[in-house]
């Protein structure tokens, strides 16, 4: 009789760890904001330097195996078409740090449902973006995007010349905290332009250079 019960406790014990096990590998982190920016303003070395920083990043948190996006969009030049920042990031689902779901899919992701907010739109460590009333509020993230995830396309540039300049110009930007001020003040992508390019100027707007990172795979 102890011995049925022993086996079956041991049975009971396995099957909850291979669970667990299962259960922790589907809900990988895939997404997190970076818990530091390039230092340089949004001068990021372009989007292919902005995606080797997610990586590094990852890595450095431990994340291994996973392909990483920026989600930043990029105008279009002589050389080379728009680059929207939902065309870049995968189709979901993502998880934070801790497992947790902050979108199924793209849909769901710029739809009024996704699950981007201060407490789950974590970094790569862990960590809490200070927002709107911490001091210094940094919930100004990088994007360059519409609401939809798209280039803003107005005639101006919107992307600090793709990521690339640290000086004049204007980088749009999300309120991961889904709070503040500008044209959309709840939106975690497009809430606002920066004053400027530089480290000076995205802090003095209420940023430090952060941007958001995906997982494709």
């Amino acid at each position: 009789m102890n011995k049925t019960v022993l086996f079956t406790s041991a049975a009971v014990i396995t099957a909850a760890a291979t669970f667990s096990s299962v259960n922790s590998q589907q809900n990988e982190m895939s997404f997190f904001i970076t818990s530091a920016g390039s230092g340089d303003g949004a001068s990021l070395g372009g989007l292919s330097g902005a995606d080797a920083h997610c990586a590094a990043l990852a890595d450095a948190a431990g994340s291994n195996g996973k392909t990483w996006r920026a989600y930043l969009s990029a105008h279009a030049t002589a050389n080379s078409p728009a680059v929207n920042a939902r065309d870049r990031i995968g189709f979901g689902p993502w998880y934070n740090v801790n497992g947790v779901e902050v979108a199924s899919n793209l849909n769901v992701l710029h739809g009024p449902s996704n699950n981007l907010n201060k407490q789950a739109s974590l970094t790569e460590q862990g960590g809490v973006v200070n927002g709107r009333g911490d001091t210094p509020n940094q919930h100004d993230i990088l994007t360059g995007s519409t609401i939809d995830g798209r280039t803003v396309d107005d005639g101006s540039n919107h992307t600090c010349n793709n990521w690339t300049s640290n000086g004049s110009g204007s980088a749009h930007v999300g309120h991961f905290d889904r709070t503040g001020g500008g044209q959309n003040p709840t939106s975690w992508n497009s809430a606002h332009g920066s004053r400027g390019c530089s480290q000076e100027d995205l802090v003095g707007t209420g940023g430090n250079g952060y941007f958001y990172c995906f997982a494709i795979d």
